[in-house]
C-alpha cells in the first residue's frame, strides 16, 4: 500500500512539473499594472425593497443569519457594502406595497404633509438595515418608486405619470416639488434619528416605464426640474445626504437622462448617476465626472441554481460573473447591485431563495458576486490595469488595489479548456491565495504554485479564479 501511494504522489508530482513547466509557464499571462488607476471602488449590493426585508425578519434565527451572513459579511459570505432601500409612496401597506410617510394629502400644495412615523420600521428596512451595518455595509441609498398619487398628473402612484410641477404639466392642485423635496427630507431625517445614515437618495426608479405598480416618469429636463428644488432643500436641513439620478430601466435609457440633466446645468447637484441593466445592458462608460452605479438587474427566467447552463445562461453564474465583471472593467462603474438578495420569489429576481420560514438555497450567482466583494475588493480600492496575452481569447480579467496594500485579481474562463494562468510583475512576500468558484466549488481556497518567481494557478474550463495578495507592506 505505501509502494502504491508512493508512486502515485511520484507520477502526480511528474505531471504538475510537466504542466507548470518547471516554473516557467507557456499558457496565459496576466499582467497587471498597478501605476495605471482607474476608477474608485464603490461595493456591490442588494435591494430588499417591496417587503423582502420582512420576509427576512420573518425566518427562524438561524435561517435569518445565514442569509443575512450569506450576503454582507466578509468572512462568511460575499461581503456586499450597499443596501438599496425602497421609499415608499402608496397609502396602504399589504405585502408588496411600500408605505409613505405621507400617505394622506394635505389641503393644498402648499400646506404641510401629515407625516407619520416610519410604518412599521419601513417595512423591515430599518431592522434590516441595523443589521446590514453591523455586518459591514457602509452605505445605505434609498430611492423612490414614485411620489405620492396626490402629487403627480395621473392621482396614483402606479401606472406612471409625471410630477405635478416639472416642464410639461399642467395640474389644476399646483405644483408639489417642495412638498415631494419635503417629504424625501423627512425619510431621511427620521433615519438619521435612529442613527442610520442615507448616504444617497433617489427620487426616480425606471422613469422611461409606465408600469402597473409604482412608477413615475421622467425625462432629463423632468428631472432637473426637481433636481433644483431637492438641492436646496436638503442644504437647508443640513443633511449630507447627495441625490442620485435616474436608475433608467437600462444603460441607454439613462445616459438620455443623464444628458438632459447635463443640458439642464444641473450635473454638479448630482453625487451619483444610477441605471439598470434591463432594458439596455451596460455599454459604454457615462460622459460625467461623477460615480456611477448599475443599481439594479436580475433575471426574471425559471429558477437557476447553476453555475454553467446552455439552455438558461442569462441566469447562470457565469454569466453573471462576467456582468459584473465587464461592467467594472468596461463600463467603468463605481458600484454593482443585483435585485433582490433574499427573496420568496419563483424566478431569479434573487440571489437566495426563501421557501418558508426555515429554508433558504442559495444560488451560483451569489458566489460569483462574492469574488468582487469585499471579501476581496475593499470600498476605496482603485480598478487598476490588468490585461491577458495567449490562450484561446476566452480569459477575462480585472484587478483591484486596495488602500491597505492587498490587491485582488479575477480571472474568468469562459472556454472549455482548463488555463495555467501566470501573473506578471508580481512583487509579494509570502503565499499567494487562490480562490475558485465553479460548478464543484463555491470560494475553495487554495495557494497559488510560486515558483522561480512565477506565481501562477490552474483555471478550469468554465470557472473564476481570483488571485489574492494580502498586504505585507511591499505592495506590487
Amino acid at each position: 500500500m505505501a509502494v502504491r501511494s508512493t508512486t502515485i504522489v511520484a507520477a502526480l508530482a511528474a505531471l504538475a512539473e510537466a504542466n507548470w513547466g518547471g516554473g516557467y509557464n507557456s499558457g496565459p499571462v496576466v499582467s497587471v499594472n498597478t501605476q495605471q488607476k482607474y476608477q474608485v471602488y464603490d461595493g456591490i449590493g442588494v435591494s430588499e425593497a417591496f417587503q423582502r426585508s420582512l420576509v427576512i425578519h420573518e425566518l427562524d434565527t438561524p435561517s435569518q443569519t445565514k442569509v443575512l451572513d450569506y450576503l454582507f459579511s466578509k468572512t462568511k459570505g460575499i461581503g456586499m457594502t450597499i443596501l438599496r432601500n425602497g421609499l415608499g409612496s402608496s397609502p396602504d401597506q399589504p405585502f408588496d406595497l411600500m408605505k409613505s410617510i405621507a400617505p394622506t394629502a394635505p389641503r393644498s400644495n402648499s400646506s404641510q404633509l401629515n407625516f407619520i412615523p416610519l410604518p412599521r420600521e419601513d417595512q423591515y428596512q430599518v431592522w434590516l438595515s441595523y443589521q446590514a451595518i453591523s455586518r459591514g455595509v457602509d452605505t445605505i441609498y434609498a430611492d423612490a418608486w414614485s411620489a405620492d398619487g396626490y402629487m403627480k398628473t395621473n392621482n396614483t402612484e402606479n401606472y406612471g405619470g409625471y410630477l405635478c410641477g416639472v416642464t410639461g404639466t399642467n395640474c389644476a392642485s399646483g405644483d408639489w416639488r417642495q412638498s415631494y423635496a419635503n417629504k424625501i427630507v423627512k425619510y431621511i431625517q427620521d433615519y438619521e434619528a435612529l442613527g442610520i445614515k442615507v448616504k444617497y437618495v433617489g427620487f426616480l426608479n425606471e422613469p422611461d416605464l409606465n408600469t402597473t405598480y409604482a412608477s413615475m416618469q421622467s425625462d432629463g429636463r423632468q428631472a432637473a426640474d426637481f433636481i433644483e428644488v431637492l438641492y436646496p432643500t436638503l442644504k437647508r436641513a443640513g443633511l449630507q445626504t447627495q441625490i442620485a439620478c435616474c436608475d433608467g430601466s437600462g444603460w441607454e435609457q439613462n445616459r438620455e437622462r443623464l444628458t438632459g440633466i447635463q443640458q439642464a446645468g444641473d450635473e454638479d447637484k448630482l453625487g451619483l448617476v444610477t441605471a439598470h441593466g434591463y432594458s439596455s445592458k451596460p455599454g459604454a462608460p457615462f460622459n460625467t465626472s461623477k460615480h456611477v452605479w448599475q443599481t439594479e438587474w436580475s433575471s426574471f427566467d425559471p429558477i437557476n441554481y447553476k453555475w454553467y447552463t446552455k439552455e438558461n445562461y442569462q441566469s447562470d453564474g457565469l454569466t453573471w460573473a462576467n456582468y459584473v465583471q465587464q461592467g467594472f472593467s468596461r463600463s467603468n462603474m463605481n458600484g454593482f447591485l443585483y435585485w433582490w438578495g433574499a427573496a420568496n420569489t419563483t424566478d431569479n429576481q434573487s440571489l437566495l431563495f426563501i421557501n418558508n420560514t426555515s429554508e433558504v438555497k442559495v444560488t451560483k450567482r451569489l458566489w460569483a458576486f462574492a469574488h468582487f466583494g469585499s471579501r476581496f475588493v475593499r470600498v476605496g480600492a482603485n480598478r487598476v490595469s490588468a490585461s491577458v496575452a495567449g490562450g484561446d481569447g476566452l480569459l477575462n480579467v480585472t484587478a483591484f488595489a486596495n488602500t491597505d496594500g492587498s490587491r485582488a485579481v479575477q480571472v474568468i474562463n469562459n472556454g472549455n479548456n482548463t488555463e495555467t494562468v501566470t501573473l506578471q510583475g508580481v512583487q509579494y512576500h509570502g503565499k499567494v491565495t487562490t480562490v475558485l468558484t465553479n460548478e464543484a466549488n463555491d470560494l475553495t481556497y487554495g495557494v497559488a504554485r510560486n515558483q522561480r518567481g512565477a506565481v501562477s494557478a490552474v483555471v478550469p474550463g468554465k470557472s473564476l479564479l481570483s488571485f489574492y495578495i494580502e498586504s505585507n507592506g511591499h505592495g506590487w
